[in-house]
């Protein structure tokens, strides 16, 4: 009788471990995909020419792009495991890109 007590309780602990939650607005990353007729303005220039610009600066050069907030001072988001060579995440330190990374 005890095993299968033991047993319920193991198997309950593991469904339990298999319930995700929603993450928050707040901990989702800001992602932004691209379908301007114009195509991506920053494909134009190095991903580094982001890195130093204001928020709204990149923001405006990454019109018609694939692109996400991946950090924002020093507070991570989460994103999805899928590889997209187009896409660019951004990490933003007080208001300014510090790192853009692809994929």
């Amino acid at each position: 009788m005890n095993r299968l007590i033991l047993a319920a309780a193991c198997f309950a602990a593991l469904q339990g471990c298999t319930v995700m939650d929603e993450p928050l607005p707040s901990q989702q990353a800001e992602s932004h995909a691209g379908n301007s007729p114009s195509g991506c303005t920053a494909d134009k220039q190095e991903d580094s020419a982001l890195v130093g610009k204001t928020e709204q600066q990149a923001v405006a050069l990454l019109t018609g792009c694939v692109w996400r907030i991946g950090e924002r001072d020093g507070k991570h988001f989460a994103g999805t495991m899928d590889y997209l060579e187009a896409r660019r995440t951004l990490g933003i330190t007080a208001g300014k890109v510090a790192w853009v990374r692809r994929g």
